[in-house]
């Protein structure tokens, strides 16, 4: 396990803010955030790079705070891989265990583990310039993993690859880490790559981290307005929740929309694009929330399409372009929005 209590940092005008963070043995924990909001510190305090100016790091319930990055068993893979450019496969991969002075069995055994799992046996007499960028990435996650870390630190290691190579690489790094089950720690502002990776995550803003839970809790249920931005969702709102015989509603200008929850008073309201149904006609639906509206315009995303609406407030629907043939949908047209009750997520 591994404890951050009461970290902070001071890096010029940067500040790494208080940070309370606990990751389980065997975790794939996903830091996510925009550039500049202190993920790479975290990531080299707990390697040791950095000693925080308050604060103490835990390992395993040693408090390593104090100790140097080599005493702390850590495996680090960089954004740009640094692999030692004058050094083929074989070499960078086993750099770590020669210093050691591992016996050459050992080395031998080790070697043919990592280049195996990682699919570079290939490669070993390579330099690092002659590789892809796929290939480097698998050479400096197999240096990281020859010398069998107790904690794996991932540093953006699929921004330099494009998305096919990105798509096929995060399914590997799944595989790998259900094979090893190392904790591993994996930095990113790619929320798709989070969804796909984590057991759980945490959300970064302005050096402070401000929602931890599992993929699903942070996309469906933001706990503030800067998480529900950063994870995508477009309708947001402030509004105000309104008791009545059948229920509990939140007002948004003219609208009322039927909600769960237990706050009162003056809310943010957030729905996702997704949830919401559009509809020629009006009907009947256990999804509570038929709201009348008109279309302001229809873009094209890719698979999807993305519909404004004009409900008195702005609304956006993510729909399939097969619903949008199927209904013949056009700007001016008058539709309804169909969204349940445990979509209207109040915070």
């Amino acid at each position: 396990m591994i404890n951050l209590c009461n970290v902070s940092k001071h890096l010029g005008e940067f500040s790494l803010k208080n940070i309370n963070l606990s990751i389980n043995d065997n975790e794939y924990f996903v830091i996510l955030g925009p550039t500049g909001t202190g993920k790479t510190v975290i990531l080299e305090i707990i390697a040791g790079m950095y000693k925080p100016d308050q604060g103490e790091v835990w390992i395993n319930e040693r408090n390593v705070t104090a100790q140097y990055p080599e005493q702390r068993h850590i495996g680090f893979v960089y954004q740009d891989y640094m692999l030692f450019p004058h050094l083929d496969v074989e070499e960078n991969i086993l750099f770590a265990l020669k210093l050691k002075k591992t016996p050459p069995k050992i080395m031998k055994q080790k070697l043919e583990q990592m280049t195996d799992l990682l699919n570079i046996k290939a490669l070993i007499k390579r330099y690092p310039a002659t590789l892809s960028g796929g290939e480097q990435q698998r050479t400096a996650l197999a240096r990281a993993l020859v010398a069998e870390p107790e904690v794996l630190l991932l540093d953006e290691p699929l921004s330099a690859l494009d998305p096919r190579s990105k798509e096929l690489f995060q399914q590997e790094l799944k595989n790998i880490h259900q094979q090893i089950k190392t904790t591993t720690i994996h930095i990113t502002h790619d929320f798709n790559e989070a969804l796909v990776l984590a057991d759980r995550l945490g959300i970064m803003c302005n050096g402070e981290i401000v929602q931890v839970g599992s993929p699903e809790e942070v996309f469906q249920k933001p706990q503030s307005q800067f998480v529900a931005e950063f994870v995508g969702m477009e309708n947001i709102y402030t509004g105000e929740i309104i008791e009545k015989a059948e229920g509990k509603y939140v007002r948004i200008a003219s609208l009322y929309l039927s909600v769960r929850s237990k706050l009162q008073g003056k809310v943010r309201v957030a729905i996702r694009s997704e949830d919401i149904i559009i509809a020629r006609e009006r009907f009947s639906s256990s999804a509570q929330n038929t709201v009348n509206a008109r279309i302001a315009a229809i873009i094209p995303r890719g698979a999807f399409i993305k519909v404004i609406l004009d409900a008195g407030i702005t609304m956006v629907a993510m729909v399939t372009r097969q619903a949008v043939d199927e209904l013949k949908l056009e700007p001016g047209q008058e539709v309804w929005a169909v969204f349940k009750t445990t979509a209207v997520h109040v915070f």
